[in-house]
């Protein structure tokens, strides 16, 4: 049985990334992993320009109680003429400094008087200022290749113009969930029925990724079913996700299966939830079968599968973030294995931050994972005391 750390390293070295790429509009590379560096062409700024409303002035002519006439106004997207020698330009945020002006004096500090000005307070050269280039140099490399493109990424390669990014196609993913008992939201359940929660949590992390999702539904308990199923869902998808099936009992067949048409390299980690985890291959798809229990398949996806899709989508950071936090909570049940468990960062009254942990942890509990924001990454064998400080990872981090 592999530990966690030893899982997640021969997952990362058995995901090979994309290669195929297509150019998109800016406007629609949310969640796409970018293809090739960006580097600007442009410096931005584009020109000096004013950080504030207020008056371009020589701080050579100035000192408190100066009177200087106003001898132009320039708007954000003007260019405005040379500074008249004592006298201050009106100016605005964004506006491109006047030449021969070193200085904005912010409106706040000034007092107008007819067509001149007073200033209220001393101006050094330099300042409310924004430099051409201060943000971006021409040349300099804006974003690099496998970066995951988020709202920021978007804007920062539109602030020098780029209308289209070249970015690797979208990730296929083929997801099937296995056992008779299982029920679509929607219908009646029968007797020893239940819903099938897992193929809606593994929708959401899917598509939050910015995957191709291909639902195969829900397939039943049996050895030709779960080929048949494999077979098909290896000529449809880069990758393959289950959930159930995978563990020893005698109506388990995703092992069998799987090995039958493909091969099993990886199964079982030393962790709660989710022991029952496998990663093999049939052709050229990967195979990642998830635990059937909610939460299980839930935690393997968020810390062991997500990277691994990650990584094969062509993103170079794939791992989470995670801090410590002090606990307010006792956790007095030592563990054989590592624990992840359903936690949520609050703040007290007195601003500070503290852990609260789910106090049912068992592996059918989803309404722990929608109570929590992220787990408390336990070792083995470990206790928590009120007031320890335990590792904390975010859902935020790896549930988009």
């Amino acid at each position: 049985m592999l530990t966690a750390d030893q899982l997640l390293i021969e997952l990362l070295e058995r995901a090979s990334s994309l290669t195929v790429t297509e150019t998109i509009p800016t406007e629609t590379a949310l969640g796409r992993v970018l293809a090739e560096a960006e580097i600007s062409t442009i410096n931005v700024p584009p020109l000096d320009n004013s950080a504030m409303d207020g008056y371009a002035v020589r701080t050579a002519e100035c000192h408190v109680d100066s009177i200087l006439p106003v001898s132009q106004r320039i708007l954000a997207g003007q260019i405005g003429e040379p500074l008249q020698d004592g006298s201050a330009a009106r100016i605005f945020t964004g506006a491109p400094i006047p030449d021969g002006a070193d200085a904005v004096i912010m409106q706040e500090h000034c007092q107008a008087e007819g067509t001149s000005v007073r200033l209220l307070r001393p101006v050094q050269s330099g300042e409310n200022i924004r430099r051409a280039g201060e943000d971006i140099v021409a040349g300099d490399t804006i974003l690099e290749r496998g970066t995951r493109l988020h709202a920021a990424h978007m804007g920062l390669a539109a602030s020098v113009g780029r209308a289209q990014l070249t970015v690797f196609r979208r990730l296929k993913i083929a997801s099937f969930s296995t056992g008779d008992e299982l029920a679509q939201p929607g219908s009646a359940l029968k007797a020893g029925q239940i819903y099938n929660s897992n193929r809606y949590t593994l929708s959401g992390l899917i598509q939050a990724l910015g995957c191709e999702w291909i639902d195969l539904g829900a397939i039943p308990d049996t050895l030709s079913a779960t080929i048949t199923a494999l077979q098909r869902a290896s000529m449809l998808a880069d990758v393959i996700i289950s959930s159930g099936g995978v563990s020893v009992g005698e109506a388990d067949h995703i092992k069998a299966a799987v090995a039958q048409i493909g091969a099993i390299e990886l199964w079982k980690v030393a962790m709660k939830p989710g022991k029952p985890l496998a990663y093999g291959r049939i052709d050229n798809t990967d195979f990642i079968g998830l635990p059937g229990n909610p939460v299980s398949a839930f935690t393997t996806f968020t810390l062991f599968t997500r990277p691994f899709l990650l990584k094969r989508m062509g993103a170079t950071h794939v791992l989470p973030m995670s801090y410590s936090v002090p606990s307010a909570s006792a956790w007095l049940k030592p563990g054989s294995r590592r624990e992840f468990l359903r936690a949520r960062v609050q703040h007290t009254d007195n601003g500070a931050t503290e852990i609260q942990i789910y106090p049912q942890q068992g592996s059918g509990v989803l309404a722990s994972a929608v109570w929590a924001n992220g787990f408390v990454d336990l070792p083995a064998g470990q206790t928590v005391e009120i007031g320890d400080s335990v590792r904390f990872i975010p859902f935020s981090e790896v549930t988009q």
